[in-house]
């Protein structure tokens, strides 16, 4: 009795001092404290919910307020914690990776960029930070420390495909039955001038726009792809198949001509792991045609898609000619400053927290370009450095796995769609944002788990 008797009081005080928001918060607390006593418990939990919260978490500043970013966070520090508590030593030793140290020396760069006297705010720093590389470098460590084991790939594929999938039908709904009252506000608001285009609408889905979800569809059709060229079912097959069609679709629909980047440089990097150099020889016959047949020639000009594409391969496309003046424009400003204007002072970020100074009214587009004019020239190397030794590590660890399993097959595709994500993210900041950066880092750590378990002789069961 004295303690409902005491929970009454605390509710009756919380409603009168902050409405029925702090009740409500008030009443979630047992539930909070009881999820996150699961997660010490299972640390998989916490890891799948930051996947599954990767997905709509920035896509949902057009419906609330709140910091719905911020879930991210606490669920991986959260998850960090238990998942080192629970972890073994050999699950330790499997950190010893090359992925892992180059993620580190970028991580550790942008700590010290918390000192660059050039940085206005120090909120600044912490938010862009997260982004920017503490996340990459969290994911791959909980990754390897939790998923570790190859029937992790299944639930995950799973999760990511079907997600995948609920994006591209509300998509769909936008296309052709039309956007709903949040999210013509939000076009109202400013993002019609990027997102209706020639009077059609790029399609964005849930996600935070028409380009991080084109870059998505793109990395999910070309897993897909990749996967149902392995030694799969056919049942599995063919929803693989399936599935990459409808993403490649959701892809063209975004409007984002960088998207395309991703299958075309993804596919290629595949049939360079095959080792099977006359498909190589062929893809490259292929992808050129194609290309000839954007850059050359006037085909499906009718088609408002091909007309996206094609424009992204013209060197005078007024928004390419754009975005060149704004690069000449920080090359100039960053030829004193080698490690950049500090993090946090370019795009939204710096929008929000240092308005009206040259980086923040001076838009980046490509991710590359925004880690040039927030570390400076020395970042971008460190940054380009963790990549291109990703992409070659991986390349090196695949060519030492056993051909014609399903273990090789999945690392096939997780490092072709890495290098696919990494050629988008020139034109558009996706290798920082949800739920791209989210899947893409996880992914990166699958890989070196899946020669971990290659060596094992373990192999990857059915996806479906």
């Amino acid at each position: 009795m004295l303690l409902i008797t005491g929970v009454a009081i605390a509710l009756g005080i919380v409603l009168a001092e902050t409405d029925l928001a702090g009740a409500g918060a008030l009443i979630a607390l047992p539930f909070a404290i009881a999820f996150i006593a699961l997660i010490f418990k299972n640390p998989k939990l916490g890891l799948y919910t930051v996947v599954n919260v990767g997905f709509f978490a920035n896509g949902m500043v057009r419906y609330t307020t709140a910091p719905c970013g911020l879930l991210v966070d606490i669920f991986l520090l959260i998850t960090l914690i238990a998942a080192l508590r629970k972890s073994t030593r050999r699950n330790f030793l499997y950190l010893k990776s090359p992925f892992v140290y180059a993620i580190a020396i970028w991580t550790v760069y942008t700590i010290f960029e918390i000192i660059n006297p050039q940085s206005r705010i120090f909120a600044a720093w912490f938010f862009a930070v997260r982004g920017t590389s503490l996340y990459m470098m969290q994911l791959v460590i909980l990754t390897i420390l939790v998923f570790n084991d190859p029937k992790e790939i299944k639930p995950f594929m799973k999760t990511w495909i079907i997600w995948s999938i609920i994006a591209v039908l509300w998509g769909l709904k936008q296309l052709y039955i039309g956007v709903n009252h949040a999210e013509q506000m939000w076009l109202d608001a400013g993002a019609y001038k990027t997102h209706i285009l020639f009077g059609r609408l790029r399609v964005f889905s849930f996600y935070s726009d028409a380009g991080q979800f084109g870059a998505a569809m793109g990395h999910i059709a070309l897993v897909c792809m990749v996967l149902a060229f392995g030694p799969v079912s056919l049942k599995e097959r063919v929803i693989l198949l399936i599935s990459g069609a409808l993403f490649f679709w959701g892809m063209s629909v975004s409007g984002t001509r960088g998207a395309l980047f991703v299958p075309l440089s993804g596919i290629m990097v595949y049939l360079f792991l095959t080792k099977n150099f006359k498909i190589l020889s062929l893809g490259g016959v292929i992808v050129g045609v194609l290309f000839y047949i954007l850059k050359f020639t006037t085909i499906g000009a009718g088609n408002y898609q091909i007309h996206r594409m094609r424009s992204a391969l013209d060197p005078n496309d007024p928004s390419l000619q754009v975005r060149l003046s704004n690069q000449r424009i920080l090359s100039t400003y960053l030829a004193s400053r080698p490690i950049g204007g500090g993090i946090g002072s370019a795009g939204s970020w710096g929008q929000r927290f240092s308005p009206g100074t040259l980086l923040a009214d001076t838009p980046t587009d490509s991710w590359y370009v925004k880690i040039w004019a927030e570390t400076g020239i020395i970042g971008l190397w460190i940054h380009l450095a963790m990549v291109i030794t990703i992409i070659l590590t991986g390349c090196v660890l695949i060519f030492r796995m056993k051909s014609g399993t399903m273990v090789r097959q999945v690392a096939m595709a997780f490092l072709a769609g890495f290098v696919g994500v990494a050629f988008a993210s020139y034109g558009n900041q996706v290798l920082g944002q949800a739920p791209s950066g989210v899947v893409v880092f996880i992914s990166v750590a699958f890989v070196w788990l899946a020669y971990r378990w290659d060596k094992r002789g373990l192999d990857v069961g059915r996806i479906f």
